[in-house]
């Protein structure tokens, strides 16, 4: 409802109030004559000593609550040591029960970031809570598949390095070919973190892992600690199996430990990561934690143990209405089945001797570019050695001399069938937001209820062997990496 005031109600009203917060002051605390009487100057001298007096103690008031509360708000965080120097007032706890630290790396298979907030999951939730968590998620290395995500986990190297650049890749030196069932040492570079800990005189176990049931150099995957991957093998009865180790003698409990999930990675391929199927999954891996998380509790030793839950990527739903068709290049090169080591998400080619891999995909742009190639422009085409650097994917001999990328949700078929289907993929672009997974970890050297910035899984290796003091082989990660995520020991 509009006022009905006068016009100069206002104006009367500001020619009324004080103009300074001092006038204000003097105002409350002098009552004035009425205009037809002056004050005299002996008056007026005494106000204005008595308003400055008032003013100062009413600064020196509200300077002292606000570095109280500053003061109040620094020691918080951090502490004067009996040295003077300024140090962290959290450190890590102490074990309560174990003899010596002890990491279980808990892996959930296509754990798209997100997942967590689908369903109610008290048993994430609470390792969140009560530990750090990559606020917005891990970044997986490139590609963004099971096999070189796993593997570059626990070697710190991205694939490049450690040589497994696909789920399913040929040795062009030979002509081997490498599958998910290929355990010979020759395909698998770099020291994984349970060699590392054998090396070193500390015991290690794993529940499914890519890489861990080969045989090299001091790991030679005992029975005992060393589980063959069987997809059959019921969740309980591998959080059961991990249980059981905490009731061996404290001196032959593993210092490193794996456990494996394939869910939610098989219902995504199937639905995509919308579907209720996924939600049925998250809500069965949170049981499963609880299980695990019960288990430990009951031991006594729950606190004492370091817990990583992660993922080894992500998941993006896509249908076959987003195919780019290696045929319809035809007109400006011909690209037949024999070059193609990988469709999709991340083509690779390799041209036979005597094609040249550069004039081969300045002819791919062409077509591409034309305008005449369906879903053309979401394919992006380079020669390995031109990929931007941030993949780190060239420097391989097994990595064809030819990759390309799709946009986020495409794929890469050879020609068009009749087929219609809609589900979910990786192996994407790792800068894409839906190929992040999950990272939290909670433990006597985790700070509890942490977010920290989302990292490479390449810095978890040398994360883990801060936590058991060994001295980690050369990688890809930062060497400060797990200092700037631990809290550090009491002096």
């Amino acid at each position: 409802m509009a006022s009905s005031a006068a016009p100069w109600t206002a104006t009367a009203h500001a020619e009324e109030d004080p103009a300074s917060p001092t006038a204000a002051l003097i105002r409350s605390l002098i009552p004035f004559p009425s205009a037809s009487r002056r004050p005299s100057a002996c008056v007026l001298f005494a106000s204005l000593a008595m308003a400055t007096c008032v003013s100062v103690a009413a600064a020196a008031a509200a300077a002292f609550l606000f570095f109280s509360s500053f003061s109040s708000a620094s020691t918080a965080t951090v502490a004067l040591s009996s040295s003077g120097v300024v140090a962290p007032l959290s450190v890590a706890r102490p074990l309560a029960k174990l003899p010596h630290p002890v990491v279980l790396m808990i892996s959930c298979d296509g754990f798209r970031f997100g997942y967590q907030f689908k369903t109610d999951a008290p048993n994430i939730r609470r390792l969140i809570a009560n530990g750090t968590e990559a606020e917005a998620g891990l970044i997986p290395v490139f590609p963004t598949l099971t096999f070189p995500n796993h593997y570059s986990i626990v070697t710190g190297l991205y694939p490049s390095y450690h040589g497994i650049i696909n789920n399913y890749f040929l040795d062009p030196a030979n002509g081997d070919v490498f599958t998910m069932r290929s355990h010979e040492p020759k395909w698998w570079l770099g020291e994984p973190l349970w060699e590392t800990a054998v090396d070193q005189g500390l015991k290690a176990s794993t529940f499914f892992w890519p890489g861990s049931e080969v045989r090299k150099g001091s790991w030679n995957c005992p029975p005992k600690f060393c589980q063959p991957y069987d997809g059959s093998v019921p969740f309980e009865q591998r959080v059961d199996t991990i249980l059981g180790y905490f009731d061996l003698p404290s001196t032959e409990i593993p210092a490193f430990m794996t456990l494996y999930f394939e869910d939610p990675d098989h219902q995504g391929h199937q639905v995509g990561p919308d579907g209720p199927q996924i939600t049925d999954a998250v809500a069965r891996v949170d049981q499963m934690l609880g299980r695990l998380i019960a288990g430990l509790e009951e031991r006594g030793v729950f606190e004492d143990v370091t817990i990583i839950l992660l993922g080894d990527h992500g998941m993006v739903g896509n249908c076959d209405n987003k195919l780019i068709f290696l045929d319809d290049l035809a007109p400006w090169v011909r690209v037949p089945e024999s070059w193609v080591q990988s469709y999709s998400p991340v083509l690779g080619i390799r041209p036979p001797r005597g094609v040249s891999p550069s004039d081969a995909v300045t002819r791919m742009h062409e077509g591409l570019a034309s305008g005449k190639v369906e879903n053309g422009k979401y394919l992006q085409v380079y020669l390995k050695e031109d990929l931007p650097n941030r993949l780190h994917y060239s420097s391989s001999d097994r990595i064809p001399p030819i990759i390309g990328m799709v946009a986020e949700g495409y794929k890469v078929e050879q020609k068009k069938t009749e087929k219609k289907e809609c589900g979910g993929s990786h192996g994407y672009d790792n800068a894409f937001f839906s190929m992040r997974t999950i990272f939290v970890a909670h433990g006597p050297q985790l700070e509890r209820g942490r977010k920290v910035p989302s990292f490479e899984n390449v810095q978890i290796y040398n994360l883990v062997t801060s936590i058991l003091n060994l001295k980690g082989v050369p990688n890809n990660g930062s060497a400060a990496f797990a200092h700037s995520i631990l809290l550090p020991t009491a002096s």
